[in-house]
């Protein structure tokens, strides 16, 4: 053994990496939604989105975890032959928790805040106009179902929120609010 303190050092590693992966600390989760706007942008008015979140979890304390990922979203606009669609990064807290002594149903809330930009794109899909990132907020409430092998449904509904500047031409710019209620279903896999 000609440094015994190097070994000692990847046993540690291995048995901590060993212990993370084995209590189910880690989760990853891919959840479509249909996304409903509470209010137009100005006159213009938004239809029905549909889009996607992919997130990454890690559990810290029994029931709490913080997430981290990225979402798109696509909002047609009507009498339009532009779309709004919205993509950027989302980060927060989830609270699982089981309901009564049920092991395979449990009540999920989220809370965090989202980095999302807005882009204005014609029916060729060429960029109109693109807001730039900016913070936001969503909330979130639903059950976190476990079919087995680590495995989870998850159907939510979320309220998200985000203001952003968007120039119309070189002397305007306007405020743009997309707020909206999705609703959604997950996929959660726990390892």
């Amino acid at each position: 053994m000609k440094n015994p303190k190097i070994h000692l050092m990847c046993a540690i590693f291995l048995l901590m990496s060993s212990m993370v992966f084995t209590q189910n600390q880690w989760s990853a989760e891919l959840r479509p939604a249909l996304s409903f706007p509470s209010e137009d942008l100005g006159a213009s008015k938004i239809r029905t989105g549909f889009g996607f979140e992919a997130t990454v979890g890690y559990r810290f304390m029994e029931h709490l975890h913080a997430y981290l990922g990225w979402g798109y979203n696509n909002f047609p606009i009507e009498d339009s032959d532009a779309d709004l669609d919205e993509t950027g990064y989302t980060l927060g807290l989830q609270f699982i928790h089981p309901i009564g002594s049920s092991e395979n149903l449990s009540y999920l809330l989220r809370a965090g805040a989202i980095y999302n930009h807005l882009e204005f794109e014609d029916s060729d899909g060429d960029l109109i106009d693109d807001s730039g990132h900016g913070l936001g907020w969503q909330i979130e409430a639903g059950l976190d179902y476990n079919i087995g092998n680590d495995w989870s449904f998850r159907p939510t509904v979320r309220y998200h929120s985000l203001t952003r500047d968007l120039e119309v031409t070189d002397d305007l710019s306007i405020d743009v609010d997309l707020n909206y209620v999705a609703f959604g279903l997950g996929i959660a896999k726990t390892f």
